[in-house]
């Protein structure tokens, strides 16, 4: 496929664009959607296969016989991740949100504190919070335009109320791929406070070239007994809206608790996201991604380029992910001031750095799954409404 084709996706329901004017008041026409983490590529053609094959049948029941499923997970994380899954640790829920919250419920009570390396993903903190727990932020240090972590800092920030820690690897916002040395800092300081550690690696097939992504269970190996890995094929092949994802817990004592709550909520698979989650970790999904991860970095060198040259406006180098985390405090403008260039002059819809937490504040979150065309437009557009600083 040709990741530069256009693809209109205005009018199909579609939260990325069809909520555009809504939220930002830019309409579709000509405003950019690059806010929400999807992409605007059709998935590989293996996925629209297995969709194509069940619309032909033409009865969607309920999905049974699950060894198939099993058997493509257990093959991915074997052949790209180098990890040995077995099929009895493996739980699916309805995407990793819902995996988290599972978490939180299962693993902690109402008042429990929860650890956030800040800033972070926004979900983890909203489900949090409704589930009555608390959010404790601890702060990545950012050195030289890159997240590093700040154990010291955040020894010095416990409450002892604590009973999770939520980890994002990569790291999103930001784009970091964690050295094996940083995670098992990670693993240690869970480990010193007695933390139950919940990895979220939703984007880990998303590595750039040159990258390498290691799998929490490879770097620490000897904490299975307190480790909870959260996997899905959405971010991948975007196909987010399934609704699918993999809770993978190797200590039976965490299982047998995930379990309990998985059968109180009454939690079973969806169908359509059980087949095209079996044909996406196939050879034939594995090529694809390759594709798609060599035509982002293009897309990442475009977008980058253009705007370090806007002055005051540092791109954070993008290790994984297809999510640009942009620092506009160089600008001395606030983040008011920057968001009213970028969705009032460049009608650029993005994410806004302070709902990542601590640490977020004058940034923006671009996402640049898109057709070049529209990467270029966007630094084109960021480039004139910036104009003043050149």
């Amino acid at each position: 496929m040709s990741f530069d084709t256009p693809i209109n996706r205005v009018g199909t329901h579609c939260s990325k664009w069809d909520s555009l004017e809504r939220l930002y008041g830019l309409s579709p026409d000509d405003g950019l959607a690059m806010w929400v983490a999807d992409m605007d590529f059709r998935p590989p053609e293996v996925v629209q296969a297995a969709l194509e094959r069940m619309t032909a049948h033409g009865i969607y029941g309920y999905f049974g016989d699950d060894r198939a499923y099993l058997a493509a997970i257990r093959w991915w994380m074997a052949n790209r991740h180098g990890w040995t899954v077995e099929a009895e640790w493996i739980f699916t829920t309805h995407g990793l949100v819902n995996g988290t919250a599972l978490c939180v419920d299962a693993f902690t009570k109402p008042g429990d504190g929860v650890i956030l390396m800040t800033p972070v993903y926004h979900a983890f903190a909203r489900v949090i919070k409704a589930a009555g727990r608390e959010v404790l932020e601890c702060p990545l240090l950012l050195q030289d335009g890159i997240a590093r972590l700040d154990i010291d800092g955040w020894e010095a920030r416990l409450t002892g109320r604590e009973r999770m820690l939520i980890l994002c690897s990569p790291h999103n916002p930001g784009g970091r791929v964690w050295t094996v040395t940083e995670l098992r800092a990670v693993a240690d300081f869970c480990v010193r406070h007695d933390l139950i550690l919940v990895s979220d690696e939703i984007h880990h097939d998303l590595v750039f070239p040159g990258q390498r992504h290691t799998v929490m269970p490879n770097a620490a190996p000897d904490i299975t007994d307190r480790m909870v890995m959260m996997t899905a094929t959405t971010k991948t092949f975007n196909i987010a809206g399934a609704h699918i994802g993999n809770v993978i817990i190797a200590d039976p004592a965490l299982r047998k608790a995930f379990a309990a709550r998985m059968n109180a909520m009454g939690i079973s698979p969806n169908a359509f996201g059980m087949h095209m989650a079996t044909a996406a970790y196939s050879p034939e999904g594995a090529a694809w991604v390759d594709d798609l991860m060599r035509y982002l970095e293009e897309n990442r060198r475009v977008f980058d380029a253009g705007l370090a040259r806007i002055p005051g406006v540092r791109p954070t180098p993008l290790q994984a992910t297809y999510l640009a985390w942009v620092d506009f405090t160089g600008t001395g403008m606030t983040e008011a001031e920057v968001v009213e260039r970028v969705e009032k002059t460049a009608r650029i819809a993005t994410n806004h750095g302070g709902t990542f937490g601590m640490g977020g504040e004058g940034f923006l979150r671009f996402n640049i799954a898109c057709p070049r065309a529209q990467v270029v437009e966007a630094v084109a557009r960021l480039t004139e409404a910036f104009a003043d600083l050149q």
